[in-house]
């Protein structure tokens, strides 16, 4: 079965999403041609009662359970764990011994020896780029991890540690993940959410020229808000622009026999983009594998593209 480019988002996973809803989600995914898994050292440490330890340790017990290690492609970060409770005022951030002892305990809750793609999860201007960057080529020299990457960073930080690492002699981040989705919000907005980065067009127009690297993007479906009355769409997107985008994405859904949802990620896919989804029940599920399978032509393409 061909690799579907989608990634299935794991934050719930091991809280409000039990492990036997979790392990069925993971199967099916699995078998409907999705290999990418994305988690955090971190998730979700801002739920009561939970410390961020608990989807890694969901997806160890599933590896293990089915031992699937060699049939998916496992990705966790590291940076963002909190040091003093459930904020991001104080996090363990991006120093050499910080990541070091944040692989140790990723690879301890996933229940394995490597970790496919290893994830500066936020910046850390308190450390230098040298021994960030240093510190992620070595895990990667030793095998500990295979490819690296980063989250939530601005283009010219992104280039500058990918430029670090090669005079270093180490391996680049070689993946980017940022928010992303069809809709566009206003220019110069700042999100509600804490330590959310919004993809920019200078970072498209970067990952573009640049062959070696994947852009990933997350809140795709932006919480829902694409297709769930109850589910509003955040005020970033309130300008003319949002009602001409949605008023197309609706006439492709209609002539392709899809939902919105399955258009937007299919969009997002045709640009080399792997979304990452966050799904609760099988029936999101089947969606989002849906909308990964979904080609869409040329000219729907355009259109898509057209208003802005």
């Amino acid at each position: 079965m061909t690799d579907l480019k989608i990634a299935l988002g794991t934050i719930p996973f091991g809280t409000s999403v039990e492990d036997s809803t979790s392990f069925d989600l993971l199967d099916r995914f699995v078998a409907g041609g999705g290999t990418r898994i994305d988690t955090a050292n971190n998730y979700p440490f801002w739920v009561d009662g939970a410390s961020g330890d608990e989807s890694e340790l969901a997806l160890g017990r599933w590896l293990v359970s089915r031992r699937t290690r060699d049939r998916v492609v496992l990705g966790t970060k590291c940076g963002g764990r909190p040091t003093n409770g459930r904020t991001l005022d104080s996090t363990e951030g991006l120093s050499a011994p910080a990541i070091r002892h944040a692989v140790e305990g990723s690879l301890r809750r996933l229940q394995t020896d490597s970790i496919d793609v290893y994830w500066a999860h936020v910046e850390d201007r308190s450390v230098p780029l040298e021994e960030t960057v240093g510190a992620f080529g070595e895990l990667a020299a030793q095998g500990v991890v295979r490819e690296v990457g980063a989250s939530n960073l601005p283009t010219w930080r992104l280039e500058r540690g990918r430029q670090t690492a090669r005079a270093l002699g180490v391996q680049p981040w070689t993946h980017v993940q940022l928010r992303h989705t069809y809709l566009q919000p206003r220019p110069g907005v700042r999100l509600p959410e804490a330590g959310h980065t919004l993809v920019t067009p200078e970072m498209l127009d970067y990952v573009s020229v640049e062959p070696d690297l994947t852009l990933w993007a997350y809140n795709t479906l932006l919480f829902g808000a694409y297709t769930r009355p109850d589910r509003p769409l955040h005020e970033i997107f309130d300008h003319p622009g949002t009602t001409r985008r949605l008023a197309v994405l609706r006439d492709v859904a209609r002539e392709v026999d899809a939902t919105v949802n399955q258009v937007v990620l299919a969009w997002l896919i045709a640009q080399g983009i792997v979304p990452i989804v966050g799904v609760t029940r099988v029936a999101q599920l089947d969606e989002a594998l849906g909308g990964a399978r979904l080609e869409l032509g040329g000219d729907l393409l355009a259109r898509l593209d057209e208003p802005a």
